[in-house]
């Protein structure tokens, strides 16, 4: 078990949720249903993460490469990912230009990918 990472897993299905909620609710009046549909998306991954943090957090000693790898890729890949996606999201109601975040969301999402992948290895 390690509690660091049951600690941010935590965290990000807190943020998650009440992200969502926000979403769902008093945000819909903010930004365009377009704009609405890729907040959701940045939430969905980011409740994926939690998911498996969770999981893994309890499952794995960390003791391998792989094993740190996975939480790296993922922890670092959801931030970047879902938080450049909640930025875009709200630049034109903030009237800010964030088009420089951008490519950092598929930074994040390849970050995630490696993630994922490392965990797989780490099962073999």
């Amino acid at each position: 078990m390690n509690t660091t990472v049951l600690t941010i897993a935590a965290i990000f299905g807190i943020t998650a949720i009440v992200l969502g909620a926000f979403g769902a609710h008093a945000f819909k009046k903010l930004i365009s249903s377009e704009k609405l549909t890729s907040f959701e998306v940045g939430v969905r991954y980011q409740m994926y993460s939690a998911l498996v943090l969770l999981m893994i957090g309890f499952q794995l000693d960390f003791s391998h490469y792989s094993e740190r790898l996975a939480i790296y890729g993922i922890i670092s890949g959801t931030l970047l990912f879902s938080g450049s996606i909640y930025f875009l999201s709200f630049s034109e109601y903030w009237k800010t230009n964030l088009k420089f975040l951008g490519p950092i969301t598929p930074l994040g999402g390849l970050l995630m990918i490696i993630g994922w992948t490392s965990l797989l290895i780490s099962f073999l």
